[in-house]
């Protein structure tokens, strides 16, 4: 705790000052521009990772950045989703998965949660995953099974996030794209689900665009809230 409280003691005092406008801006309310659904493991940090300024990203962390189907489970995740396209707007959806994931790790090795069972509830709605790589790469094992159930989960997560009323209204009219992506935490590397290739591909480090997930849109944005 103390370590915490000198960090946010160095942040009023180092930080705060020099954005004092912005904060208090940000006091009167949010208008971020993209919801970032990615992993609670410690180690990826959205706003560190992708340099984002306070109230461009609307973050939601669960474990094995998880979107339950919508008829099957109502969470909160489920919940801040709905909230995220219906009242902030935002623009963009990204499903981040990263490496070395420890729930993609309890799919390959489900005794290892065995004594957590509300755990292993909760990992029920990536077994899409499994079983699609169970089904079409029985012989992946080790480092490059624990990639491709990385990938799969994130595809199999999009499908989950298409099946929200809100988000399927909100993609149809056009006023909302959908990413998956993959943040390799060694080499801060980025991989961008291309539907149009049915794969990962690297996010070029020059600043051209990734591809996207998302279903062209099949009636004009109304701008409302209907």
């Amino acid at each position: 705790m103390d370590r915490l409280i000198q960090g946010f003691n160095k942040f009023r005092r180092e930080v705060f000052p020099h954005q004092r406008e912005v904060f208090h801006k940000l006091a009167q309310g949010q208008q971020p521009h993209t919801m970032f659904i990615t992993c609670a493991d410690s180690r990826v940090m959205p706003e560190l990772i992708l340099c984002a300024q306070p109230g461009e990203l609307f973050v939601y962390r669960n474990v094995g950045n998880i979107v339950p189907p919508y008829a099957q489970h109502v969470s909160s995740v489920v919940a801040a989703i709905e909230y995220a396209v219906r009242v902030l707007k935002v623009r963009h959806i990204v499903i981040c998965g990263h490496s070395d994931c420890g729930a993609m790790k309890a799919l390959q090795e489900p005794e290892r949660i065995a004594s957590m069972p509300s755990l292993a509830a909760w990992l029920r709605h990536a077994d899409v995953a499994r079983h699609v790589v169970a089904e079409n790469g029985p012989t992946l094992h080790g480092e490059i099974g624990l990639r491709c159930l990385t990938e799969e989960n994130v595809v199999g997560q999009l499908e989950h996030l298409r099946t929200l009323p809100a988000v399927a209204a909100a993609i149809a009219n056009g006023s909302l794209a959908i990413h998956g992506w993959i943040y390799d935490i060694a080499h801060a590397d980025l991989r961008a689900f291309d539907p149009a290739r049915g794969r990962f591909v690297a996010v070029p480090p020059g600043g051209e665009s990734a591809p996207d997930a998302t279903p062209l849109a099949r009636f004009a944005a109304t701008g409302t809230d209907a």
